[in-house]
């Protein structure tokens, strides 16, 4: 079984999952923050893969994939450092990232790679949907990895259902059209997205993310949806201090223990 699968089916309600930038804030930072994630009670890890172009992404994570790639980091030297993984970390990862930097790796390689290291699955923004059914989905599936699809408030009904069934795992809900980043409180126009998906009886498990920061937002999110995905705040965390203590008090902090 998947582990994202396991991680859903373990009773654990409210799902974590923290996303981080490879190499950020220094080169060899990658499995220790993974480590450090999980230890402070993350249930998800999602890893970025630093690109100079982000679409879908907000300054601070834009800023972070800068100083990756200016530290060093690349999607070779990635899979290096997954290497060993499976030793240290047993939670589910995932790899966020674009699809032209895959594609010149070689999109099979690619996949074999991430089974070889024990990555779970991928979430690829710029991915079209009738390309993955036409000419991925087969690789994917051959190496166990799941495709995570995001859906907006701009994301059609019919489309919806469309992404619901050829998804595994879970379906990435971004709560508003607008870039990565944190921001203030859920909104009642939120809300009614958050519903309107609810009510569509969808076979897929929901998380949300885009703006969820805090404690408040996370609680909030996990009303509507299976958990909730915290990126922007995480990272400018770590750019003021990526030590694992500071690492544990603000996984701590968002998910209400002590």
């Amino acid at each position: 079984m998947n582990r994202i699968d396991q991680a859903f089916e373990s009773g654990n309600k409210d799902i974590l999952n923290v996303y981080f930038t490879a190499g950020y804030p220094r080169l060899n930072d990658t499995i220790r923050i993974a480590k450090a994630l999980e230890s402070a009670g993350a249930d998800m890890i999602e890893i970025g893969i630093p690109f100079s172009d982000p679409v879908a992404d907000g300054p601070t994570i834009q800023e972070s994939s800068t100083q990756a790639l200016k530290n060093g980091m690349n999607l070779k030297l990635l899979m290096k450092q997954l290497e060993g993984l499976r030793e240290q970390v047993s939670i589910p990862v995932l790899l966020m990232g674009y699809v032209n930097p895959i594609l010149q790796y070689g999109f099979e390689t690619f996949c074999q790679d991430c089974e070889r290291v024990g990555v779970d699955g991928l979430i690829l923004p710029d991915l079209p949907l009738y390309e993955y059914e036409e000419l991925y989905q087969g690789v994917l599936e051959k190496h166990g990895l799941y495709n995570i699809f995001l859906i907006s408030p701009q994301t059609l009904d019919s489309r919806i259902r469309k992404i619901d069934e050829l998804s595994s795992g879970f379906v990435y809900m971004v709560s508003s059209s607008s870039i990565t980043g944190a921001k203030g409180d859920i909104s009642e126009e939120q809300i009614n997205y958050f519903n309107k998906v609810n009510s569509m009886g969808l076979k897929n498990k929901r998380l949300i993310g885009f703006g969820i920061s805090n404690r408040k937002t996370f609680g909030e999110a996990c009303e509507y949806a299976d958990g909730a995905i915290i990126g922007s705040a995480f990272i400018k965390l770590l750019s003021e201090d990526a030590s694992d203590n500071n690492i544990r008090k603000f996984i701590q902090e968002i998910k209400g223990v002590s």
